[in-house]
Order: structure tokens, then C-alpha cells, then sequence
């Protein structure tokens, strides 16, 4: 994937061809000149490196931090019980429909809460394996849903690989979101999924208020936010607006729906829509 361009490289400028940046000058240039730095990827091939790098190290982190959270009994404690709340409900949901007697719904309960109590090696594993799984399919399927926006919405001269590109080192500031969502949990002592308001509320997200609660984050628009200069760029646009509403739409349009999908659905609370 190394070899597939969108762009051909600049011509010499003063007898001298511009030099491509590092991967540590983009990680950098994210943070500091996105706009700049994204207009200096463009001029050269997309490198795996640039999505996958910080994909794994994102993926990483959560895990991590997944694991130093359950070590502390109290955090582990509310993270059991919540999860415990929207089975509890699943289940409850199962019995009145009649797929299943009370009796079962205890025993399921009791054999699914004495598991999540016991953290243990195995758990851990676990974790990471679904995690990885997961956290990667993920990816790829929001970069292919970005990919047939620009590609074919807003008609952008650019590749799959330039999605991932865009979308991998964005999560470089995803993990600044994980770092300090789990700095709080700890300082108060209470788990925090992201920095949201909702988290700072312990709101419920599967009500209304707790989802407008939870789009706001500052580290999550600001993700966005250079998620779309990246588009843009790497697609060869000069009209940047056409990408935030693009990708904020489908943050906040997407997000709603599969919320509203949810209610209905009550699998798809696992996933803490």
C-alpha cells in the first residue's frame, strides 16, 4: 500500500524537491498545523504507516487503560454494575416477551455477574482480542463510509487509502481523549468513558439528554474538526466546509440514527449507544 499515491509528487522548488515529513513531523503537524501538514501529505504517496501506526497504538491505549481500570476495585465495581443495568434490562426484555422464564433470566445473571467479577488473565485477553477485533472493523467500515461520501458526494480526487490516512492519524488525539477520560476516573475516583459532559454528568446515554451529552466533547469535535481539513486536503479540495458538514453530519446524523435504532434493538446497548 506504500506505493499507492493520490498525488504526484511536487516538482523542484529552487532546484531542490520538497522532502516528504516523518511520520513524527505529521504527528506533530497534527496537532500544531493540520491544515499545513495535510497539504504536505497530499504532495506524496500515502504510507500504511500513516493509518496503521496510530490505529494499533489507539487501540493499545484502550486496552491499557481497560486494564488499569478494572485493577481498581471501586471503578470495577460501577463498570460491573452498569454493564450488569443493560443486561439486566436486555434480559428483563426477553422474559416479558416470553422468550425466556424468570428462572433463566436469574441463572444468566448470576453465571454472566460472577464472570465480570472475577478479572482475571483471561479477561484480559480477552479484552485486548476484542478490542483489536472490533476497534479495526470499526475503522475500516467508518473509512469506507467517509470514502463514498467524498468520493462520490462531494466528487474528491483521492483514494480508500487516503481516508485511513486521515482518519489513522486523527486518532492521535483520540488517545489524548482516552488518556484523560482514565486520569479522571481515577482523580475521581468514578469511571469516565470519554471527557464528554455526559461523562462529567454520569449521565444515562441511552436517554436523549445523556446522547446531546455525549457529543459534547471537546477532544471528539476537535478530532472532527481536523478529521475534515485532512479530508479536504488529502482529496484535493478548496472548499473545507463541504467536509466538516460532511463528517459532522454523519457523526451527529449517524449517531442519532443508530441511537434511535438501539431503542428498539436492545442488542445494540452493548455497544453503549
Amino acid at each position: 500500500m506504500d506505493n499507492l499515491t493520490d498525488s504526484t509528487t511536487n516538482p523542484p522548488v529552487d532546484g531542490q524537491p520538497e522532502e516528504e515529513l516523518s511520520h513524527s513531523d505529521k504527528f506533530i503537524g497534527i496537532f500544531t498545523e493540520p491544515a499545513s501538514t495535510f497539504d504536505k501529505i497530499a504532495k506524496f504517496p500515502i504510507k500504511t504507516i500513516d493509518w496503521l501506526l496510530p490505529a494499533f497504538l489507539l487501540l493499545l491505549v484502550v486496552c491499557i487503560t481497560q486494564v488499569v481500570l478494572n485493577s481498581n476495585k471501586a471503578i470495577h465495581s460501577q463498570i460491573v454494575e452498569k454493564q450488569m443495568t443493560k443486561i439486566q434490562q436486555s434480559l428483563d426484555e426477553a422474559v416479558a416477551s416470553g422468550k425466556m422464564t424468570a428462572e433463566q433470566r436469574t441463572q444468566q445473571l448470576d453465571t454472566i455477574q460472577d464472570r465480570m467479577e472475577s478479572y482475571g488473565a483471561l479477561q484480559i485477553v480477552f479484552t485486548f482480542v476484542g478490542v483489536f477485533i472490533v476497534g479495526f472493523i470499526m475503522f475500516f467500515l467508518m473509512a469506507g463510509i467517509y470514502y463514498l461520501f467524498v468520493r462520490f458526494v462531494l466528487k474528491g480526487e483521492g483514494g480508500y487509502n487516503s481516508v485511513l490516512a486521515a482518519s489513522g492519524l486523527t486518532f492521535y488525539i483520540g488517545m489524548i481523549n482516552v488518556i484523560v477520560a482514565t486520569i479522571l476516573s481515577f482523580a475521581l475516583g468514578r469511571m469516565f468513558q470519554d471527557s464528554s459532559v455526559a461523562s462529567f454528568l454520569d449521565s444515562d446515554r441511552s436517554t436523549i439528554a445523556g446522547f446531546i451529552f455525549a457529543k459534547l466533547d471537546v477532544f471528539a469535535i476537535w478530532g472532527y474538526i481536523v478529521l475534515s481539513i485532512g479530508l479536504a486536503k488529502l482529496f484535493k479540495s478548496s472548499k473545507t466546509a463541504n467536509y466538516y458538514i460532511t463528517v459532522f453530519g454523519i457523526w451527529l446524523i449517524g449517531g442519532l440514527l443508530i441511537f434511535l435504532i438501539s431503542r428498539a434493538v436492545p442488542f445494540l446497548r452493548y455497544f453503549g449507544m
